[in-house]
């Protein structure tokens, strides 16, 4: 939000230090005040989140002082000579200007990214041309960009609305004395008049800052308009004769000093929470109308002391005698320099070391005294006393242009030779990119052309602008309502929904492509920064509660319950807009009920990774290196709740798919910025559309093994009625890990928070990852190796990803698997426990409640024996309808070439009402089955109607082996694998297989 990171206005005004008449020290102390407030705050020093309120101070100040400057020189000489006043404000501000704004470019070429030092350059160009606020206004009300790092020139908006402020006031003030030249009392008509026209400016910019405050935080904070008040308060005190008015001295006083405790409680209590400006800027602009009021002299005092520029020996004990002070003084006549310099130090020092804590922030603060110093000593105070400059005003207002000019010249200059070393900005050709892969650890196939070294694409500066190309159908904050938003086969009576906030419109071409594929409309519905659950949330760029994601939300809702029904729905969304995973959960489900009601294959596509950091403009400063941009894997990839309850089966009828194996690989504690020399992101959250095109083919067959798109990898219906939701042949060289997309590893001697040690069964074996355990065999299988090392068992167990594998309603599911068991026997099989398996999506939450929810054991085979087994485990732990701990075994199944060849394993869960069993097959013969007859309802609802993953994985020793009469030991052998062809997964829409 702009409101508590944007700088403050540098003090304006009159000069400080100068001895002219209406030279208030006060008010060159209440400078001091205010510039160490904001110093504070930005510093992140505790106790002062508000010392943003300083802006609102000088802003008075400078109303104040250069509306009692122009008035006087209007009722002296009757005119305003508005060279003369340009000029000074040239001498003043412009040259200490320059010089920061010089250093700043040149500071920028050595200090920041490439990318980051072509967007630095336009930001001096705006600063020297007083712009800067309409600028950074443009940025912080585009949500597309977000991401970007702050700008070290960010300060210099309050500048240019200083600037811009002058720049009217001046002539308008001048036009007034024009018009009042003829009437007889010139001063009080000039005053009246002004008065009348300053209140009313004042009172119609307050109203219009409030309504701004409530519209768009950003445009508030830094416009122009809403900030006019501010100087209309101050200008009012300039104008009303304070000085005729009577009253007690001590409310006078009271007056100074609640005026300056506002002040501090302001610094202290307001954060960035706090709506700004709005109804909280009245307290520091009031409170700083107040101090100053307090030190106008009265009639008597100009009377008793003789003359206004002296204090009042009656003031001793006024807050004025404190901010007239030498120190307080001192500091206010630095103020403007310091102001200047602090806050570039500040971020090109975060730019060049990472993020600082408010100890070495404060210490660069400090440090910035010593160019504030010099730039004070030798360019500001030179050029403004110059009694050549401020001769004549043409002089002087030379110096400002020229104090314009040579920034802007330098800007362009290095602003342009970045852009050279960047290479140009033209969109990504995405026909010519290399192909996909549809599986596997790479980002790209590797079946055609082997990758060479070479840029990265998109480049930095493309991937900046490489947008989806959905037009503007990925709709603003403060859009209620999406536009039609339909692509591909318009008129299609088929229609994919894409549906979320930027995290789904990402999505956006490769959705398209897939839509297109199959003759299908691509219906997109996206809102910028709109949570798709249903959460309140307070939105940046608007800088209050996103009353417009709710309304439209809603009506995207409405859009797709009441129109044409959707043959699939595709949901997204950013997993971070809020940490209470309850909320969020609850918000998911009021989202997804009317969804749901569909009966359409819904998929969440979990959320990508969010590194944190502007990605491009890092990779732009490590060419050669890209892998320096990497980010930690912890803070990117938060806790995903709904994708645990969709794995968990809690969902029917939503899939979860995720490309995060890939685009986050598992090995490591970091993610890559680049991978396959594809850049990833375009900022510091979305994907690029290059990576989203490359991932076509891999969400393709996720999506079809989901069973929500028919075509691509298999998943259509076969003549016999069934359809694949997941398949792997373990295709892949020789020591590669299985897919990380559809597998992961359970590792040590028990699952997460070891509720039941060794496994619960006993084993001696540790699981591990390694390649010695677990490996593709690089003839299309997958090898599950027991080793021994130093008279230690080691083992490999992995387990698919997906937990929602089910039968659709009143369906079948089969699982299948081609297995060759450890071709051992005899005493060197002793132990050896290989299985294939699946459990009860439930125990994924904290692995307990076991075994009511359910496994199915496929097979086990144990100590080499040419026999297997198939079992069914549920109920109560001791007896119970599954006669646990034994279960609903087949008893051991004759199996001689088991051990020599691949065999089919293989389970049926069928749902068909009144007939509802699980069946267990060898080579396509049924060997076992239990029907829901042999327990009672409840218990088989617990162990069957719900989501499985499955296991495999060779367990050495335990509980199996033991009874079996042999257990693990010296004559043992390790190394002979498991080997699997394949698993597979299918269901059948309502017929029975008996």
């Amino acid at each position: 939000m702009p409101t508590p990171t944007s700088p403050v206005a540098p003090p304006g005004g009159p000069g400080p230090g100068s001895r002219r008449a209406g030279f208030r020290p006060d008010i060159e102390g209440l400078r001091a005040v205010a510039v160490l407030g904001v110093l504070a705050f930005h510093a992140a020093v505790p106790g002062l989140t508000g010392g943003f309120v300083g802006v609102d101070v000088f802003f008075v100040i400078s109303g104040y002082l250069i509306t009692g400057l122009l008035l006087r020189e209007a009722v002296t000489t009757g005119r305003i000579r508005l060279g003369e006043f340009f000029s000074r404000r040239a001498r003043r501000l412009l040259p200490s200007a320059a010089v920061v704004l010089g250093a700043v470019a040149l500071a920028g070429a050595w200090l920041t990214a490439p990318l980051r030092r072509t967007e630095l350059e336009y930001d001096v160009v705006a600063a020297a041309l007083s712009t800067a606020n309409w600028r950074f206004v443009q940025q912080q009300t585009d949500y597309l960009a977000a991401g970007h790092d702050q700008s070290p020139l960010l300060h210099f908006w309050s500048l240019a609305v200083e600037e811009q402020f002058y720049l009217l006031w001046a002539p308008l003030l001048a036009g007034f004395v024009y018009a009042a030249a003829g009437a007889a009392r010139r001063g009080r008509a000039v005053r009246s008049a002004v008065t009348a026209f300053t209140a009313v400016l004042t009172l119609g910019t307050f109203v219009l800052s409030l309504r701004w405050t409530g519209d768009s935080v950003s445009l508030a904070y830094l416009g122009t308009p809403s900030r006019i008040w501010q100087f209309g308060v101050g200008a009012l005190l300039a104008l009303l004769p304070w000085h005729l008015l009577r009253g007690p001295r001590p409310l006078r006083l009271l007056s100074g000093w609640a005026g300056a405790a506002a002040l501090l409680w302001c610094m202290a209590e307001y954060d960035a929470s706090t709506p700004y400006p709005g109804y909280a800027a009245l307290v520091p602009t009031l409170a700083t109308a107040a101090v100053i009021l307090a030190g106008i002299p009265d009639r008597s005092a100009g009377a008793s002391t003789g003359g206004p520029d002296r204090p009042d020996r009656r003031d001793a004990y006024g807050v004025g005698r404190l901010l007239g002070g030498r120190a307080p003084r001192a500091i206010g006549r630095l103020s403007y320099t310091l102001y200047l310099w602090h806050w570039p130090v500040l971020v090109l020092a975060e730019a060049r070391l990472g993020p600082l804590d408010w100890t070495a922030k404060a210490a660069l603060t400090v440090a910035a005294v010593l160019p504030a110093l010099a730039t004070m000593r030798w360019v500001e105070q030179p050029v403004r006393h110059s009694r050549t400059v401020s001769e004549l005003p043409r002089r002087g207002l030379s110096v400002g242009v020229s104090a314009v000019a040579i920034p802007v010249v330098l800007a362009l200059v290095m602003g342009t030779t970045a852009l050279r070393l960047l290479g140009p900005a033209t969109p990504v050709d995405v026909k010519g990119l290399p192909p996909g892969a549809a599986e596997g650890p790479h980002l790209l196939s590797r079946d055609g052309t082997p990758l060479r070294s070479g840029p990265v694409v998109p480049s930095p500066v493309q991937a900046r602008k490489d947008f989806p190309p959905d037009g503007a159908c990925e709709v603003a904050p403060p859009v209620t309502r999406s536009p039609r938003c339909l692509f591909g086969a318009a008129d299609s009576p088929d229609r994919m929904v894409l549906l979320g906030d930027s995290h789904a419109g990402q999505w956006f071409s490769p959705m398209l492509a897939l839509a297109a594929e199959r003759g299908w409309a691509l219906q997109e519905l996206v809102k910028q920064g709109c949570p798709l659950p249903e959460l309140s949330v307070v939105n940046p760029q608007l800088g209050r509660t996103y009353h417009e994601c709710d309304t439209w939300r809603a009506d995207a809702l409405a859009r797709i319950t009441k129109g044409p029904k959707p043959r699939l729905v595709v949901i997204a969304s950013l997993n971070r807009y809020t940490d209470d995973q309850r909320l969020l959960a609850k918000g998911w489900e009021r989202t997804l009920k009317p969804l749901r009601a569909l009966g359409v294959p819904i998929v969440y596509l979990e959320d990508t990774p969010v590194p944190g950091k502007d990605i491009p403009a890092c990779v732009s400063g490590h060419t050669a290196d890209p892998e320096s941009c990497a980010f930690a894997r912890s803070p990117a990839r938060w806790p995903d709740p709904l994708a645990r309850r969709i794995a968990a089966g809690r969902l029917p009828g939503v899939r979860a798919v995720s490309v995060n194996p890939v685009l986050c690989p598992p090995e490591g504690a970091d993610c890559p910025a680049v991978r396959d020399r594809i850049l990833l992101y375009r900022d510091d959250a979305h994907l690029t559309d290059v990576a989203a095109v490359v991932l076509t083919p891999r969400l393709e067959r996720l999506l079809s093994e989901a069973g929500a798109l028919p075509g691509g990898t298999g998943a259509a219906a076969g003549a016999d009625g069934w359809t694949r939701v997941m398949h792997d042949d373990f295709e892949g060289p020789a020591g590669a890990r299985p897919s990380a997309d559809r597998w992961r590893y359970d590792i040590g001697t028990c699952y997460p928070g070891c509720p039941a040690p060794q496994w619960g069964t006993g084993e001696i074996e540790t699981m591990t990852d390694s390649a010695d355990n677990v490996r593709l065999d690089g003839k299309g299988a997958l090898e599950i190796v027991p080793t021994r090392r130093d008279g230690k068992w080691y083992s490999g167990r992995i387990e698919s990803r997906r937990a929602d594998f089910a039968p659709p309603p009143g369906g079948v599911m089969r699982i299948e698997a081609s297995i060759a068991l450890p071709d051992v026997t005899g005493p060197a099989a002793a132990g050896y426990w290989p299985a294939f398996w699946a459990l009860g999506a439930k125990l994924r939450d904290g692995y307990t409640g076991w075994p009511s929810v359910g496994e199915l054991d496929i097979m086990e085979s144990v100590n080499g024996r040419d026999t297997f087994f198939g079992s069914m485990h549920c109920g109560t732990a001791a007896g119970g309808p599954c006669e646990e701990p034994v279960g609903l075994t087949s008893g051991p199944q004759p199996c001689p070439g088991c051990r020599t060849g691949f065999h089919s394993y293989a389970v049926e869960v069928d749902l068909t009402p009144g007939a509802e069993e699980v069946r267990w097959y060898l080579d396509g013969r049924i060997h076992h089955r239990v029907g829901a007859a042999r327990m009672d309802a409840g218990t088989w609802d617990r162990a069957v109607h719900h989501g499985l993953f499955l296991i495999l994985n060779v367990a050495m020793g335990g509980k199996l082996p033991a009874a079996d009469g042999r257990t693990a030991g010296p004559g043992t052998e390790p190394g002979h694998p498991m080997r699997v062809g394949h698993v597979t997964v299918s269901t059948r829409e309502g017929t029975n297989h008996s």
